[in-house]
């Protein structure tokens, strides 16, 4: 075989490790018992990948929804420390991989003249390059996957697609963890909504008894109470209940 031909040796190298983080990570998925486990140990291994001739590389993954943002996964505390000086100027490289949906690389934060703020607030860290990759999800969420290195230009080509292939193994698994959400907030809301209503039809009961009155006027006098002092019609109907001796509903005709 033409020698110009001949594999690197480097490149072996590479890609034998990254059949084996590819192993990690299958077994991951069958071992870790929850998608935090499993996202957690993703950015650790993704970490790993990078440690070594590259300096030390630290890993997060950052998730935004509506009114909050949060770093779900991290290698190190270090990772979960840098990721929320970001989350303190509302910017940075990795929030806005997220957002706008595209890569942000730093090869060298010295030289880069974006994100000064954020900048000057992680030379602490000895922090020199940065890579921000974006994590596709359903549609109210979006996410980015966070590299940082101590030495500048760890980054390169071949460092980004190994980089890309961990953001979109974490994909799924973050969509999943997503979705869960959404629903345990819904059931949250729907739960106390229940418990509210049901606080209100006791009180109104009560007022009914104590003062022989129709639906509508135990109604109407629950509303005027509510007006005069500045207060939510539920916490209106708790204090009556408690002064009447009846705790608070803690469950509802709606549970099983």
């Amino acid at each position: 075989m033409d020698e110009d031909l001949m594999p690197d040796e480097h490149e072996l190298a590479r890609e034998a490790e990254r059949d084996t983080f590819t192993a990690q990570l299958q077994n991951m998925v069958l071992e870790s018992e929850d998608v935090q486990e499993f996202l957690t140990g993703l950015v650790t291994v993704a970490a790993q990948a990078f440690t070594g001739p590259f300096g030390d590389v630290f890993c997060g993954i950052t998730l935004l929804r509506p009114r909050s943002m949060i770093t779900v996964a991290s290698s190190s505390e270090r990772a979960q420390q840098v990721d929320e000086v970001q989350y303190g100027f509302d910017d940075g490289p990795c929030l806005r991989a997220a957002r706008d949906g595209v890569m942000i690389h730093i090869k060298d934060f010295l030289s880069d003249s974006r994100f000064p703020e954020y900048r000057e607030a992680i030379a602490g860290y000895g922090l020199r390059s940065a890579l921000g990759i974006p994590i596709r999800l359903d549609e109210g969420a979006s996410a980015g996957l966070d590299f940082y290195s101590t030495e500048p230009g760890t980054f390169d080509d071949k460092a980004i697609r190994v980089a890309e292939g961990f953001a979109r193994d974490a994909s799924q698994s973050l969509r999943l963890a997503v979705r869960v959400a959404k629903l345990t907030d819904a059931a949250t809301n729907m739960r106390a909504a229940m418990e509210s209503r049901t606080s209100i039809d006791m009180a109104i009961g009560a007022i009914m008894a104590q003062n022989r009155c129709t639906q509508d006027e135990a109604i109407a006098i629950l509303r005027r109470a509510s007006s005069n002092r500045n207060a939510k019609l539920r916490d209106i109907c708790v204090e009556i209940l408690n002064s009447l001796g009846q705790h608070t509903p803690v469950t509802t005709h709606f549970d099983t």
